[in-house]
């Protein structure tokens, strides 16, 4: 009897210490856990900070290069503009006359005196003439359409000494002709003128080699202050 109860007396201590041990890793292991979730913690709000410092510094950074760039652009919205400084055309060999002086690049919202007719660029309004192969039948404003020759149109205009054949001939090809539009203009000098930003030149008629030439170089071309920019979305008439 009294060797049972001691047997029975060891196997008790020996499940308590078992017990305890099994509780102190459980215990090792929650408190390494914590551990854990506290570094993670830390980790997250390191990230997290850093990101925000990143998001910070780059809309200041964008802020300063926006304002930057309007004031070099000159794209401020003033209520007049003129055009009239000082310039004047050079003709090259191939006949195409280039402005040599400054255009001005700012939005107006009134009319602009400008030292040419068509004008080859200058001050504008902040809409476009609709410039994808658009055929005018009246006169258009000049401010719209100096924005269309911003975004790299060419623009044929006409007088009342265009023969008509001619005018249907160059309205055809317009109308197939991105970046490109037609309009009368009574005040140019010749009867059919083709402009592009900065440079313009006379022909005499819808068969004129000179036309094919012009829209294959200015057409989107190199003088393009802004290219890709759209010819779509603007003023229709």
């Amino acid at each position: 009897m009294g060797s049972a109860k001691n047997g029975s007396g060891k196997a008790g201590k020996t499940g308590s210490t078992g017990n305890n041990s099994s509780g102190s890793a459980r215990q090792a292991r929650i408190a390494e856990m914590r551990r854990a979730e506290q570094a993670r913690d830390r980790r997250n709000r390191a990230l997290t900070i850093g990101a925000s410092a990143v998001v910070v510094a780059a809309l200041v950074v964008g802020g300063v290069v926006l304002v930057r760039s309007q004031s070099d652009s000159g794209s401020s919205d003033s209520a007049s503009g003129d055009s009239k400084g000082s310039g004047k055309f050079v003709t090259g060999a191939d006949g195409v006359k280039e402005w040599k002086g400054k255009l001005a690049r700012n939005h107006v919202t009134k009319a602009v005196e400008y030292p040419t007719e068509p004008p080859v660029g200058g001050d504008h309004n902040q809409v476009w003439m609709n410039c994808n192969g658009d055929v005018y039948t009246k006169a258009i404003n000049n401010v719209n359409a100096v924005h269309s020759l911003e975004h790299g149109a060419v623009w044929v205009t006409y007088n009342a000494k265009a023969d008509k054949a001619d005018v249907d001939a160059l309205a055809a090809k317009v109308k197939k002709t991105p970046y490109s539009l037609m309009s009368p203009v009574e005040g140019q000098q010749d009867p059919i003128m083709l402009t592009a930003w900065g440079h313009q030149r006379t022909v005499s008629g819808a068969d004129d080699p000179n036309v094919d030439k012009f829209f294959e170089k200015f057409v989107q071309g190199a003088q393009t202050p802004e290219p890709g920019a759209a010819c779509t979305g603007g003023l229709p008439q």
